[in-house]
């Protein structure tokens, strides 16, 4: 399971899952109704993204979020982990 607490690990999540499945950006972002630029921008961090966005590219990536007590890690721990 991955862990994202922040923009950049949420896109560097949907970034591995994209190449784990052999897709380009343009690839997922037609699967996910949007362009590949919103992808780009997803994998980059960018924190403008509205949430039916972000759900609908989970959703092609067959990934969800699910909502769970923080961990009591140090940041360096949670870095380790991507």
């Amino acid at each position: 399971m991955d862990l994202a607490r922040n923009p950049r690990q949420l896109g560097s999540i949907i970034r591995r899952a994209r190449k784990r499945l052999g897709w380009n950006q343009s690839q997922l972002g037609a699967k996910a109704g949007v362009g590949q630029d919103t992808i780009s921008l997803l994998e980059t961090g960018n924190s403008s993204a509205n949430l039916q966005t972000i759900f609908a590219v989970l959703a092609a990536l067959d990934l969800e979020i699910r909502i769970a007590p923080r961990s009591k890690g140090t940041a360096a721990d949670i870095e380790k982990l991507f």
